[in-house]
């Protein structure tokens, strides 16, 4: 995980949802960028701008939020018979 300056970033689901169909892998200039061309809110573009200055790219939004919900996370197998 990434350190963060300054301030709390706090990520939702709606929030990291804009981020879905940014060009990973991305550094953080790429996805401000990203963000601001596709109009997402402006806490999207706070929280990226808290993000540490590197020129490594982030491979995925888990990166950037690791508490990031995966489909795996929703995925619930019954495996009882009726």
């Amino acid at each position: 995980m990434r350190k963060r300056e300054g301030r709390v970033v706090i990520w939702t689901m709606e929030l990291a949802s804009y981020l879905d169909e940014a060009p990973w892998p991305a550094t953080k200039e790429e996805l401000l960028d990203y963000a601001a061309r596709i109009g997402a809110p402006v806490e999207v573009i706070e929280n990226l701008q808290e993000l540490e200055d590197t020129e490594e790219p982030f491979e995925s939004m888990d990166e950037i939020w690791p508490d990031y919900p995966t489909d795996e996370d929703f995925f619930f197998e019954d495996e009882s018979e009726y």
